[in-house]
This record gives C-alpha cells, sequence and structure tokens, in this order.
C-alpha cells in the first residue's frame, strides 16, 4: 500500500512542473505569434517573420511542399502575397489574426501550437482561412517557429 501511495505522489510532484512550464510558456508563445500578426498587419513582412527561427533547419510545409531556412520563407510570402509585399506592392495587407485550438509542451524547450489563421476581406481579395500547426523552439531570443504546417 505504502508503495502505491508513493508511486502516485511521485507522478503527482512530475505533472506539477509540466502543467506548469505549459502555463508559463503558452503566455509568450501567443505574445510572440501575435507580435508577428500585428507586424503583418502594417505591412511588415521582416517583422511579420522575426517570430521565425534564424537557423537553416526552419521549415514552412504548404501545398507546395516543404521549404527551408527564413530567407527562403520570407521568398515564399512574397511570391504568395506579391500585392502587399512584392515590388509592386499596392495598399495594405489583409488584416491577420488567429484562433488558438491547441497548445502543449513537447518537452522542455519546444511546444506545439494549432491555431486557425484569417485574413479579411479587402482590396477585392475575400476573406480567407486555413489551420497551421507551428512547432516552437526556445531560444536565447525567446519563442521561435522552427516548423510551420499551414494550409
Amino acid at each position: 500500500m505504502m508503495r502505491m501511495v508513493m508511486a502516485v505522489l511521485a507522478l503527482m510532484t512530475l505533472a506539477v512542473p509540466a502543467g506548469a512550464r505549459e502555463v508559463s510558456a503558452r503566455v509568450p508563445v501567443l505574445a510572440a505569434l501575435q507580435a508577428s500578426a500585428d507586424a503583418w498587419n502594417r505591412g511588415d513582412l521582416d517583422g511579420f517573420l522575426s517570430v521565425y527561427s534564424d537557423g537553416a533547419g526552419t521549415t514552412f510545409t504548404g501545398k507546395n511542399g516543404v521549404v527551408r531556412g527564413k530567407a527562403a520563407i520570407r521568398k515564399r510570402y512574397i511570391l504568395s502575397y506579391s500585392a502587399v509585399f512584392g515590388p509592386n506592392a499596392k495598399g495594405r495587407p489583409q488584416r491577420l489574426w488567429f484562433t488558438p485550438k491547441d497548445f502543449r509542451m513537447l518537452g522542455n524547450a519546444h511546444a506545439l501550437l494549432i491555431a486557425q489563421w484569417h485574413l479579411d476581406a479587402r482590396n477585392g481579395v475575400p476573406a480567407l482561412s486555413g489551420m497551421t500547426s507551428l512547432v516552437f523552439a526556445h531560444e536565447k531570443a525567446g519563442w521561435k517557429i522552427i516548423a510551420d504546417h499551414s494550409d
């Protein structure tokens, strides 16, 4: 009986720090994503991309395959949203916001955020939305996206 009690207490002790880690990571991860959306809404592509890790292994996966590295991800956004971020940009971008759907820690220094992204209707472009799975890593500069899978 005593072994059972000790085992339950040990499991409870392990569970508390994991839950606390999740709570303490969720706020800065969501804040980083909000800062990225705010930059998008200002038409600041580099500010939007500042949430992505500078690491060469950072990936964006979408309907056209996998793109590796922040510079290639930047180029992808310029091509996909050329009316806003391309050389002949016209007007403000569609307003971007996220609706978080799930958040969980993947160990001590990584987190998974699943969210729905939304772009409002603007400049004759219809409203759009889709899902995204973002893996964040806790780096010296804060929480950064290392893997983005968006549709």
